[in-house]
């Protein structure tokens, strides 16, 4: 009998020895999404805007306040725009390009500049705003005096939660934007039965609006103005309580829970269709979720928005700090940069936002995502193509979200079709050309002010985005696919570049270096572009095996480009000339494009042109706006200094309110980056730029640890992913590697390198080979 009893107790123990083995090597999601260092939290609710936590699916994104007497709940649908159909090309724009080259050769660029702004500018000169859509409102009366305030963002399953007790009761809201059923779903509950007790209402700050009260629902319609788009959305409440109306509002008494329902959608179809129908799409949403519970619908988002998330995940060490509140992580961080998990919760929240505001088939991110609280918005809200855009996707395919990128591809595809009509009108050229700013309506025309507006590097930019893809992906069959965008920017540029009579070389002209130097011919960053679209076209054209007679008309155009330069101050010229001043600390630095995102410029191909590089980055020195901050990160990675990258990152995450009140560059206090104001650019370039510390694979082999900072000495990583269809885990310990996996997506051959290492090596598709500190095969 004892011998009986003590075998089931051994077999007890066996079982729970395996289940326990089972559950830390893979916790399951429910205990995933409950690790602190993957929130942000708050003991207090939002003051401002740029203190209110995001959540988004794409197309309904939202900014909530988390307040306690009152929850403001600030919401965007991302097709609500000013304007109406409208392509800015500035008919008989053409007719003056020889004459503005011409002033430009001669050294006349004021009169250039004049000639370009009253002939050849868009028409309109302005684009359009991006429009913030409603509020929603909810009122608790005498919730004043509460206790044990808590406010977070679950970056595990992209939900926001406020708590607090008033009295013995403990409130609960939680806030979510689903994807799969489009819609906000804001779930209230209380800890005692029947006390839950709120006014709800919906207002906008629009002056064409009205609100109509319904049984359990209110519905808002919103015109915009100037423009001829018009906006509805409904909100919908299920409760235990009592539900009536008054004074234009939703009342709810003796409630135990409550979960309020909102979606929205305007008459937008696309870039020349707005015959939308928004009064018929609304109330068919609200009705795919009518019989749903929250659990159903919560479930369903977190799912979603985990198959995912949980893809990837980046650890620097936990030193404790990720208990203490962000606000106070930030700022402590400015003072002394000892917060290892921030830099990785700085990532996290990235790859959060980027799911949040650009999913298949919704539109891609804008300078500030898909949130805006403002009519008249800073710089409209809108797509600005000679940096902000591109830098909203460049981490995307390193931290696993290839899917998110599509939104971008589309944009692309559209801009082909609107540029191919300002490629003749302005260019007298076939193909297609995109300018610095682009809004809703598609418009590539130059806009706002000839010194800056005229910049003809956009189509060649947006286009190395469809390449990278490709590199990360190999998805030849999308290569195919997109393959003519790529192509037909490239017959723009090769019948655009223009021989320049000082030189002989060819040259883009009129033209601009964002934004800095006026209208000028020959800037350094339109060649880089042109040179790395030409040859990524060739490339495209042999993996395809089409277009070869195209192509091979692009080789030797290349070698007759105007080359990179290096001026007397030891500097990569920006210009034709050798003016740059080294006391310019301008926020652009355009000109080191060729050493990121581009890679024409590199320690192994041309060290002295990286040399030269280096240096203009030190004249421009450590200080910028949010994103120049961003770009100078991914810069100093590539120059492999990671200790100088990680200052530049301290910067980015400090606080963006100075002590004297004033704005900088850095971070708010929900870690949006602040230009300032808030751009969101900046959030994805830093991202980038730590990604970039860890992992680079731009010259054709992947490096383990390029540019590792000694502030992040210990590490793990998990999803990330490298040109050439691989997918990456490593860890390191006391700044050195440890351990490091490699998954071959596509059965390509691999070279990976760490420090002075190198092991090439034959792949099988779906196989995974590990290699220890030495990269000698495990």
């Amino acid at each position: 009998m004892k011998i009986k009893k003590y075998i089931t107790i051994k077999k007890f123990l066996f079982l729970a020895l395996c289940l326990t083995l089972t559950f830390c090597a893979k916790p399951k999601a429910e205990e995933v999404q409950q690790k602190e260092d993957c929130k942000l939290q708050y003991t207090k609710a939002a003051e401002k805007w740029t203190d209110a936590l995001p959540i988004g699916n794409g197309s309904l994104g939202a900014m909530v306040f988390g307040g306690v007497s009152q929850e403001h709940i600030q919401f965007n649908e991302e097709t609500l725009w000013r304007g109406q159909p409208h392509d800015y090309a500035h008919e008989g724009a053409s007719v003056y390009l020889d004459e503005i080259r011409t002033l430009l050769a001669t050294g006349k660029q004021l009169e250039a500049q004049k000639m370009a702004q009253d002939h050849f500018m868009s028409d309109p000169i302005k684009q359009i705003h991006y429009q913030p859509f409603g509020d929603v409102y909810i009122d608790f009366e005498n919730h004043d005096n509460f206790t044990n305030y808590k406010r977070e963002l679950d970056l595990n399953t992209a939900i926001t939660t406020v708590t607090y007790s008033v009295n013995d009761v403990r409130y609960k809201r939680e806030v979510l934007s689903s994807f799969p059923d489009q819609i906000i779903a804001v779930n209230l509950t209380a800890s005692k039965e029947k006390v839950l007790e709120f006014d709800l209402w919906l207002d906008a700050i629009h002056e064409d609006k009205s609100v109509l009260t319904s049984g359990n629902s209110q519905t808002l319609v919103v015109k915009v103005k100037e423009g001829v788009l018009r906006g509805i959305s409904t909100l919908k409440i299920k409760t235990d309580g009592h539900i009536s109306n008054a004074n234009g509002k939703l009342q709810i008494t003796e409630a135990s829970t409550a979960t309020v329902y909102l979606t929205a959608a305007t008459n937008y179809i696309d870039y020349k269709d707005v015959s939308g129908q928004p009064e018929k799409i609304v109330p068919e949403t609200l009705a795919k979720i009518e019989y749903l519970d929250y659990q159903d619908v919560k479930s369903k988002h977190i799912s979603d928005y985990q198959a995912l998330y949980n893809r990837f995940e980046l650890s620097f060490g936990d030193n404790g700090k990720s208990e203490n509140p962000t606000d106070q992580r930030i700022l402590d961080f400015s003072i002394t940069p000892n917060d290892p998990q921030l830099v990785a919760l700085y990532v996290a929240y990235a790859r959060y936002l980027t799911i949040s505001s650009s999913r298949p088939g919704t539109k891609p991110a804008t300078l500030q995502g898909i949130w805006n609280d403002k009519l008249t918005p800073p710089w409209f809200s809108s797509y600005t193509t000679n940096i902000n855009l591109e830098m909203n996707y460049w981490p995307v395919e390193t931290y696993n979200l290839s899917e998110c990128h599509e939104p971008l591809f589309d944009l692309i595809e559209d801009l082909s079709i609107t540029g191919a009509k300002v490629a003749k009108v302005h260019y007298n050229a076939d193909g297609w050309i995109v300018h610095h700013n682009v809004d809703i309506w598609r418009g590539a025309a130059p806009v706002n002010a000839s010194h800056h507006g005229i910049w003809l590097g956009g189509a060649a930019w947006l286009s190395s985005h469809i390449w990278e893809h490709y590199l990360f992906t190999q998805d030849k069959a999308f290569l195919e696919k997109r393959y003519p965008l790529m192509r037909n920017a490239a017959l723009f540029y090769s019948q655009f570049l223009y021989k320049d009579p000082n030189t002989g070389y060819l040259i883009s002209t009129p033209s601009n270096s964002p934004e800095i130097g006026g209208l000028v011919a020959g800037p350094t960053m339109d060649h880089q572009l042109i040179r790395a679209l030409f040859r990524t076209t060739i490339e495209a054209s042999k993996i395809l095996n089409t277009d070869q007679k195209f192509t091979s008309s692009l080789e030797p155009m290349i070698a007759k480009i105007a080359p990179n330069k290096i001026g007397k101050h030891g500097q990569l010229q920006e210009w034709m000339e050798d003016k740059d001043n080294p006391e310019s600390h301008h926020r652009h630095v355009s000109h080191l494009w060729a050493v990121h995102p581009g890679n024409e410029i590199n320690y192994q191909d041309t060290p002295d042109l990286m040399k030269a590089a280096k240096q203009s980055l030190e004249y421009r020195g450590d200080n910028g706006t949010g994103w120049s901050l961003a770009w100078k990160i991914n810069f100093w990675s590539r120059f492999k200094d990671g200790d100088h990258a990680y200052k530049l990152l301290h910067k980015l995450l400090s606080p963006a309110v100075k002590p004297n009140g004033k704005e900088g560059g850095g971070s708010y206090l929900n870690l949006f980056d602040a230009h300032p104001p808030f751009q969101i650019d900046g959030n994805f370039g830093g991202a980038s730029g730590i990604l970039e510390m860890i992992l680079q694979s731009h010259l054709g082999y992947i490096e383990v640890l390029p540019a590792l900072p000694s502030a992040l000495p210990e590490g793990k990583v998990s999803g990330i992913v490298a040109r050439g269809g691989f997918e990456l885990s490593f860890e390191w310990e006391n700044s050195a590697l440890k351990t490091v996996t490699v998954t071959s997506k596509k059965g390509k051959s691999c070279k990976l390198v760490y420090g002075d290492k190198t092991i090439e090596f034959e792949t099988e598709a779906g196989q995974t080979y590990t290699f220890d500190d030495a990269l000698n095969k495990k």
